[in-house]
């Protein structure tokens, strides 16, 4: 039940059919490859395994178990077992983003959203003839009733995605036992399906989640409990910053759940309360995952640009071979620069593209001709 920074991570295994294997630790994959029995792989959220060329000696796997801390704009994963630390994972949703802006970042799900309603709105009202009377003026006629509708908010539908991708794609690689999940509190079977969009998120998620593994829902009152118990380090001040201390620790506590318990004890002398059980953490990778900042094609931006020019806004598409989210590395003095990109310039003086790092801040412009690709657009941004 401590934690033991000399003991190292363990390296995911599978069959050469795919089938998830006992993790191994770094220095048996190093072996494995440079001997010919296995290749080294990583998948869409950047984890490294290796995949055996030959058949394994064995099927029988560990209990790795997956912890899910939520929270509005960030959320953090963690996969353990009784003796290792797989891997942490830092989620930035997308329906949400941090802004300093009063207004809604415009490019969050829900700021995406509030602009569409906008545009919509103001289409409506160029086909209204306001020199007729009101009973002969085109408007929209009444459509039927859709306000009592069993989904969820876009915005809340696509950080539950997100959440669901990362344990889909880590299913591929590692036996998954149960995934604990944390409360937010509330049921929409005891308190109505309106309660909160959270929690019927929640709800949507964990009857996702339960097509990969069991789900097991952990009172969100102990998980200081158990983090404390760990040794782990917990940061409330900043919830955005990119670190295990944030989420992810949280994330490891859930998933200890199923290691060490606080039971009670009662003997002839004493009773109380004790740990029992054993839940080693270990170095483990930490990966950072977003999502890219783009944005639909539209027909062009709202406003006019100076001389009375409507630029064109958004699209994937490039016209130099590249698409809007490709992962891709180029140089500068020197340097290799790798990012994502988002952008481009096609007129008769410039030929560029932008290049932006997870976090989507712009690193520069550079020629396509130097700029080259290394995987295409998954709709993910992963940062080991």
């Amino acid at each position: 039940m401590n934690q033991n920074n000399h003991q190292v991570t363990r390296i995911p295994v599978i069959s050469p059919n795919g089938k998830p294997l006992m993790p191994t630790r770094p220095a048996r994959a190093r072996k494995w490859i440079k001997s010919g029995k296995a290749i080294g792989k990583r998948n869409k959220v950047g984890v490294f395994y290796v995949q055996l060329l030959r058949e394994p000696s064995g099927y029988d796997t560990q209990k790795i178990v997956c912890g899910t801390d939520r929270g509005k704009a960030f959320t953090g994963i963690a996969f353990q077992s009784k003796l290792a630390t797989i891997v942490l994972f830092h989620a930035c949703l997308p329906g949400f983003y941090k802004s300093k802006k009063t207004s809604k970042d415009r490019q969050s799900v829900t700021g995406k959203m509030a602009k569409r309603t906008e545009l919509r709105r103001t289409r409506r009202g160029k086909r209204i003839n306001r020199k007729k009377p009101f009973k002969l003026r085109s408007h929209r006629q009444k459509r039927f009733s859709n306000r009592r509708q069993n989904k969820l908010p876009p915005s809340v539908k696509a950080n539950r995605e997100m959440e669901l991708r990362i344990l889909t794609e880590m299913s591929k690689i590692i036996s998954i036992h149960e995934i604990r999940d944390e409360s937010c509190g509330g049921s929409s079977s005891e308190n109505g399906f309106g309660i909160s969009p959270v929690t019927v998120g929640q709800e949507w998620f964990r009857a996702e989640a339960s097509k990969i593994a069991a789900v097991v829902e952990i009172d969100s009152t102990d998980t200081g409990k158990y983090r404390n118990q760990l040794g782990l380090v917990k940061d409330k001040k900043d919830k955005s910053k990119q670190c295990p201390q944030t989420h992810a620790n949280d994330a490891i506590a859930l998933a200890s759940t199923f290691f060490i318990q606080y039971k009670e004890f009662c003997t002839q002398k004493t009773h109380g309360h004790h740990w029992i059980g054993e839940c080693v953490i270990t170095k483990s990778p930490f990966i950072v995952i977003t999502r890219p900042k783009l944005f639909r094609r539209k027909l062009h931006q709202e406003n006019y640009s100076k001389g009375g020019v409507v630029k064109r806004q958004g699209g994937t598409i490039t016209p130099f071979g590249l698409r809007s989210g490709d992962y891709v590395k180029t140089k500068r003095k020197g340097k290799t620069i790798r990012g994502w990109i988002g952008g481009f310039t096609n007129s008769g003086k410039t030929k560029n593209v932008s290049i932006y790092d997870h976090n989507w801040s712009r690193i520069g412009q550079f020629n396509p001709n130097n700029v080259k690709l290394i995987k295409r657009n998954s709709k993910l941004c992963v940062v080991t």
